[in-house]
């Protein structure tokens, strides 16, 4: 469902299969979260991270955007070198971090299955990016986390795909708001070389320049 915050609520039904997981993980782990992971930030934040979706033991467990995984541990303290948070970044939402100028989102809001979500699931949950998108009035950067969180935000600015093309590192300007791209912060991608912290870190080296010229 969409309520009229433009968020989906605990229950949403929207996707079967996202659901039939969910309450699995719900039995299996009751004191978990197990719903639809909310953004985590300031609403007027200049700064908008895209992710593809809540890992099972990461935010699904904890219900904050990249608590509890590696993924998250790399992307909070480079948000802290760069001034976009401060405090301790711990394995639970109540650890005293805070955003700086910057809010942090999900392409789809429910944990998916191997954590790969269908493209009809992403298509369903786009409305709800959307909507935090609208209501961030002063926003001036994203930055996508991955091919799909990428694709996932272009859409939703009803832009064609093939005008902003994928490539990590690459920036493209979409009315008031420069968009920066860059490979998801997983584990695999780390362990593998795919993206190295110093990669990482040039992304935001970017945005930082950016918005304090802004």
């Amino acid at each position: 469902m969409l309520r009229p915050s433009g968020k989906p609520g605990r229950d949403c039904p929207r996707c079967p299969r996202l659901v039939d997981f969910r309450n699995t993980w719900r039995n299996q782990e009751p004191d978990w979260f197990n719903a639809p992971v909310p953004s985590f930030g300031p609403l007027d934040a200049r700064l908008l991270i895209v992710g593809l979706a809540p890992g099972l033991r990461g935010a699904n467990r904890t219900g904050r955007p990249f608590t509890g995984d590696y993924a998250g541990d790399l992307l909070y303290a480079t948000l802290k070198d760069f001034g976009f948070a401060e405090g301790n970044s711990a394995e639970r939402p109540d650890d005293g971090l805070t955003l700086i100028d910057c809010r942090i989102t999900n392409a789809v809001r429910c944990v998916p299955p191997e954590n790969k979500p269908t493209p009809q699931e992403i298509t369903t949950c786009r409305e709800f990016l959307t909507a935090t998108i609208a209501e961030m009035t002063k926003l001036r950067a994203i930055v996508t986390l991955g091919r799909t969180a990428h694709e996932t935000f272009i859409a939703a600015q009803g832009v064609k795909r093939r005008d902003y093309p994928f490539g990590h590192g690459r920036e493209h300007a979409i009315g008031p708001i420069t968009l920066f791209a860059s490979y998801h912060c997983s584990r695999y991608n780390t362990n593998t070389g795919v993206l190295t912290p110093e990669m990482f870190r040039n992304v935001f080296a970017r945005v930082r320049k950016l918005l304090d010229a802004s």
